[in-house]
């Protein structure tokens, strides 16, 4: 007889995500294991009623429904999950404010490691620097990127692959090679 509860299989998966998305913030660039491929298991993991989340594909925002979160347009979500970021998408998140900057939202995204543009990420957390190539963002994604920060200001991503996470955190500078 058990004398501490035992974790279901879905809060199981919930926390390893959790721990997954924790350290790939903590360690920009270096690439974590998920306990299942796709955006779902983050939404399960990070969204509860307390968030405003955005969602332009469906399955994503059926899924941020029954949680109980409020679905928003993009510039009032704490939350966008995008298997396809549009080349818009990062002039429209919010970023926060000079009082508020923990305002800034968070970007979970399709991706595809291992072609695309060669990154060079640096700033806390990474040792020296991290070289990276992430594919299926638009061309000038990363350059968007870099427009919209003002630093403490701006939005945290966590790029998802099949069962893979890397996580760019709104104090990683990101230079295209």
């Amino acid at each position: 007889m058990s004398l501490h509860p035992v974790p279901s299989d879905f809060e199981a998966r919930c926390n390893a995500t959790f721990d997954a998305v924790m350290w790939a913030l903590a360690r920009p660039g270096v690439m974590r294991d998920l306990p299942q491929a796709g955006l779902a298991q983050v939404v399960d993991a990070l969204i509860d009623r307390e968030c405003a989340v955005h969602c332009p594909d469906e399955a994503l925002a059926m899924l941020a429904r029954r949680t109980g979160a409020e679905l928003v347009g993009p510039e009032a979500a704490d939350h966008v999950f995008a298997e396809t970021v549009t080349p818009e998408m990062p002039d429209r998140l919010a970023c926060g404010s000079d009082l508020h900057p923990e305002d800034g939202a968070t970007l979970v995204a399709g991706a595809v490691f291992g072609t695309g543009q060669r990154l060079r990420l640096t700033g806390p957390g990474v040792d020296v620097e991290v070289i990276v190539t992430i594919g299926g963002l638009p061309g000038d994604f990363w350059q968007r990127r870099a427009g919209a920060m003002r630093y403490p200001m701006g939005f945290e991503m966590l790029l998802v692959d099949g069962a893979r996470l890397i996580g760019v955190p709104r104090s990683t500078v990101v230079e295209v090679l």
